[in-house]
C-alpha cells in the first residue's frame, strides 16, 4: 500500500470520528440532562486543557523512534476515554473520561499532519490529497449518523467514536509508514523543550498561529449548538447531518480541485488566510439571525473557506516558519491554540450565550474571526 493511501486511511478514521462527535456530541450530552452551560463546559474542558496537554504530548511523541508509535497509543487512549464516558454514569467520572478521549483525539491530528507533510515531501504528493479523504469520511459520518439517529438511541454517537478509536490504534500500529522521528533516534527531552521555547519566542510564528486559531475557533458555537438550534427550528437530525456534510463536500472540492490550481498560479497561504477570515466574519454574522433552511445551504458552503482555507494556510505557514527539528512542536502549538485555548474559551462562553441569546451567540464568533483577520493583515509585509 502506498504512503498516500495509508495516510488517507488514517485521516478517514480520524475525521470519521469527528464527523460524528462535532455535530452530535451536544445532542448526546443534552439527552443526559445537561443544560447549555454544562454542555459548553464539558466540551471546553479538554480544549482548554490542551494548553498543558498539547505541548506535553508533543514532547512525549518526539521521544519515540517512529512517528506512528505515539499515534497507536493515542488511539487506544481515545477509545478508552470515550468508552468510559459511555459506560460510566457518575458525572465527574464521565467528564474525566470524556476529557481523556477528546484530548487524545485532538492530539492525533497534528501528529498525523506532521507525518503526512514528511511523506508528501518525500514521495511527491500534495498534503491536501489524503487530508481530503478525511473530509470525505467526515461527510459520510455526518449523513450516516444523522440517519441512524432517526431510529437509534443517541448512544450510537459514543459507540461509533469509541470504535474508530480502536481502529486508529490498529492502523497506527500495523499500517502507517515507519517514518522515523528526526534521523531515526529519539530527540533528547531537553532538546525537545528547547525547540518549543524557540517557537514561543518567535513573534511572527505566534501571530500566525493566533490568526489561524482565532478564525478556526470561531466555529465553536456552530460545533456545539448548531444541531440543538436547528432542531428547535424544526430541522431533523437527518437534515442536520446533510447540512454538515454539504459544507464538507465543498471543502473537499477546495482541497482536491482549487488547492492544486492555487499552488500552480502562485496564490500564497497568506492570501488564503485573509480570504477565509473575511468570509468567516460574514458567515457568522449571517448565522446570528437564525436563517431559514434554504439559506443555511449556501452558508454551509462557506465552510470551505472559513475552515479548509484557513486550515491549509495554517499548516503551510507553520511548516514554512518552523525548523525541521521542531515540526511536531510547531504543528502542535498551532493546534493547541486553535483547537485548544481559543476554541476552548469560545466553547465555554458558547453555552451561556446559547442559554441567553440563542442564535445571537454567533455574533461573538464573528468578532473572534474579525480579530483573526486583523492579526493576518498585520503579517502582510513579513509573509507575502
Amino acid at each position: 500500500m502506498t504512503s498516500v493511501r495509508r495516510m488517507a486511511l488514517q485521516y478517514m478514521l480520524l475525521f470519521g470520528a469527528s464527523g460524528v462527535s462535532l455535530p452530535f456530541a451536544g445532542l448526546w450530552f443534552s439527552a443526559r440532562g445537561l443544560d447549555g452551560a454544562a454542555i459548553g463546559a464539558m466540551l471546553a474542558a479538554p480544549m482548554l486543557g490542551r494548553i498543558v496537554t498539547g505541548p506535553v504530548l508533543a514532547v512525549w511523541a518526539d521521544g519515540f523512534r517512529r512517528r506512528r508509535t505515539p499515534i497507536a497509543f493515542l488511539g487506544m487512549a481515545m477509545a478508552a476515554g470515550y468508552g468510559g464516558a459511555w459506560l460510566l454514569e457518575w458525572l465527574p467520572v464521565r467528564a474525566l473520561c470524556w476529557f481523556v478521549g477528546a484530548t487524545a483525539a485532538a492530539a492525533l491530528i497534528p501528529l498525523t499532519d506532521v507525518l503526512t507533510l514528511r511523506l508528501a515531501a518525500r514521495d511527491g504528493f500534495t498534503f491536501a490529497l489524503p487530508r481530503g479523504f478525511g473530509s470525505a469520511a467526515f461527510v459520510l459520518a455526518n449523513v450516516g449518523m444523522g440517519a441512524v439517529l432517526l431510529k437509534a438511541p443517541v448512544d450510537a454517537v459514543v459507540i461509533w467514536i469509541t470504535t474508530l478509536g480502536v481502529g486508529i490504534a490498529l492502523v497506527g500500529a500495523l499500517v502507517l509508514p515507519a517514518e522515523p522521528v528526526g534521523e531515526g533516534a529519539p530527540i533528547r527531552g531537553l532538546d525537545r523543550f528547547k525547540g518549543m521555547g524557540r517557537l514561543l519566542r518567535d513573534p511572527v510564528f505566534m501571530t500566525v498561529i493566533f490568526a489561524v486559531g482565532a478564525v478556526q475557533s470561531a466555529h465553536a458555537f456552530q460545533y456545539g449548538f448548531s444541531a440543538i438550534l436547528w432542531k428547535a427550528q424544526g430541522i431533523s437530525e437527518a437534515v442536520t447531518g446533510q447540512l454538515w456534510a454539504f459544507g464538507v463536500v465543498v471543502e473537499i472540492a477546495l482541497m482536491w480541485a482549487f488547492e492544486p490550481w492555487r499552488r500552480k498560479v502562485g496564490i500564497g497561504p497568506w492570501s488564503l488566510l485573509v480570504a477565509g477570515s473575511v468570509v468567516a466574519v460574514i458567515r457568522w454574522t449571517a448565522m446570528a439571525f437564525a436563517p431559514p433552511l434554504w439559506l443555511l445551504w449556501p452558508l454551509q458552503a462557506l465552510h470551505s473557506l472559513t475552515f479548509a482555507a484557513t486550515f491549509l494556510a495554517g499548516v503551510q505557514l507553520v511548516e514554512r516558519l518552523a525548523p525541521r527539528d521542531s515540526q511536531t512542536a510547531a504543528q502542535t502549538l498551532s493546534s493547541v491554540l486553535s483547537g485548544g485555548v481559543l476554541i476552548g474559551v469560545a466553547t465555554a462562553i458558547s453555552g451561556p450565550l446559547y442559554d441567553h441569546h440563542g442564535a445571537g451567540g454567533y455574533i461573538a464568533m464573528a468578532v473572534m474571526a474579525g480579530a483573526g483577520l486583523v492579526a493576518a493583515l498585520s503579517l502582510r509585509r513579513r509573509l507575502v
